[in-house]
């Protein structure tokens, strides 16, 4: 096993590590790459949030067998030959033919065309996601990294991948700001030039509603939400989205309390991120400026009304967690474990209640770690088949006995503590000191 395949081991959960062996399976007889952000993340050492894999053929022949493997096809990009996958439980990935891509005008949709690895590498935007790691097993765990990002990495350096990296794609400009930001990166003085040349040469005004509304969604989803949207003010990049948001109406302070909700919770949890980043960046606006934003975002209608109706399902679910039957770890495990994320964010965020914030904070630092003490191992144990209700029925019972079993800390007995020395007004006068 190479240096790079104990690493990818080491750094994936044992779920996210499922899937790779899954994929080479259903690729098999195909060249099958970890690409992109999978790397970038495993190699700067942050947590893997997705599974990027490229193979040398077209994934979307492979649609029936993923579907027959358990997993879930979320989305499908006919032109790059992508399908998007949610394997259980709840391990997001991706699948995409190895291509090229050739910009006839700058924002317009690109001739692709199927290609190498190697090729595919070069075409794409930053170094720092030109990178792949072999998953074929004549060469398992070989690494891919044509353009040296590997080296930007551990420099901490964002650097485009060739001149025309933002006139090809003038959404990319975006992609930058929200990958220092993530990441903590400086970016190249020549990538900070060639930036600063395409927004003097107008490539904003290129970008397409629906390359807009792709970026927000990943937008939404960042962790560091609230640092994010200072930035994207500071680049005056916000009002690609409303001008109304560069006027006063972006709510920094609340993005920044999600941030720190987002913080508290796992960075496994799993959260539809985009209801909840529009209620909040749709807050101080009017009905004309949100109907303005909908639409240079190319958002759906679907989209529009789930950050719509989140406050209600949030009230409703306050009231839910104020109720006094709460008193038991396991119960409120029980209704916090099945609760949508992003109501349970919304209320870290907005909730007024002292009681049902610290339930929350309770359940993410206490009960949720307490959970996972209980292993599938523990479990198959008693005799419970795994992949059956019956296993799954077992284990819950098992996490909700060990939550209500576990001791209560309690404060420690204070140490006996030696009398103090006799002072001198007890031993008598004595000679004064100048002091």
């Amino acid at each position: 096993m190479s240096d790079y395949m104990f690493m990818l081991e080491s750094h994936l959960s044992t779920e996210q590590f499922r899937v790779v062996g899954e994929m080479q399976k259903l690729a098999a007889g195909s060249n099958l790459f970890l690409t992109g952000g999978a790397l970038r993340d495993m190699i700067g050492g942050f947590p893997v949030r997705d599974l990027d894999f490229t193979v040398e053929a077209n994934p979307l022949k492979l649609a029936k067998a993923i579907e027959k493997a358990g997993a879930k096809i979320t989305g499908a990009d006919d032109l790059r030959k992508c399908l998007e996958l949610e394997f259980p439980p709840g391990v997001t990935a991706s699948i995409g033919m190895a291509h090229s891509e050739k910009f006839a005008k700058s924002g317009g949709k690109p001739q692709v065309t199927p290609a190498t690895i190697h090729e595919d590498l070069r075409s794409r935007d930053f170094t720092i996601n030109a990178i792949a790691l072999s998953l074929n097993r004549a060469s398992l765990g070989l690494p891919i990294d044509p353009t040296n990002g590997v080296g930007d990495i551990e420099r901490k350096e964002l650097r485009a991948i060739h001149n025309y990296v933002f006139w090809d794609d003038p959404s990319r400009m975006l992609r930058l700001i929200r990958f220092k930001v993530r990441l903590g990166y400086a970016i190249d003085e020549r990538t900070r030039l060639q930036y600063e040349n395409a927004r003097e040469a107008g490539m904003l005004a290129r970008i397409t509603p629906e390359a807009l509304g792709a970026e927000l969604r990943r937008i939404a989803a960042e962790p560091l939400i609230g640092d994010l949207l200072r930035a994207l003010e500071e680049e005056k990049l916000i009002t690609l989205y409303s001008p109304a948001l560069a006027g006063g109406k972006l709510n920094l302070a609340t993005f920044l309390k999600l941030q720190k909700a987002r913080q508290t919770a796992p960075a496994d949890y799993r959260v539809n991120a985009m209801p909840l980043f529009l209620a909040i960046l749709m807050e101080e606006l009017n009905a004309k400026e949100r109907s303005a934003l909908i639409k240079a975002a190319g958002l759906t209608k679907a989209e529009a009304a789930a950050g719509q109706k989140l406050e209600a399902a949030a009230k409703k679910f306050e009231k839910e967690m104020r109720s006094p039957k709460l008193q038991k770890p396991s119960q409120l495990y029980q209704v916090l474990s099945k609760a949508p994320g992003e109501v349970v964010l919304y209320l870290m965020v907005y909730s007024e209640q002292r009681l049902v914030q610290d339930r929350i904070r309770n359940y993410f630092q206490k009960y949720l770690p307490a959970s996972q003490e209980i292993t599938d191992e523990m479990a198959a144990a008693t005799g419970a088949q795994p992949g059956t209700p019956k296993f799954a029925r077992v284990k819950e019972e098992m996490i909700l006995t060990r939550l209500d079993s576990r001791p209560k800390k309690t404060a420690p007995e204070p140490e006996p503590v030696a009398p103090p020395p006799m002072s001198s007004f007890a031993r008598g006068p004595g000679p004064r000191v100048q002091r």
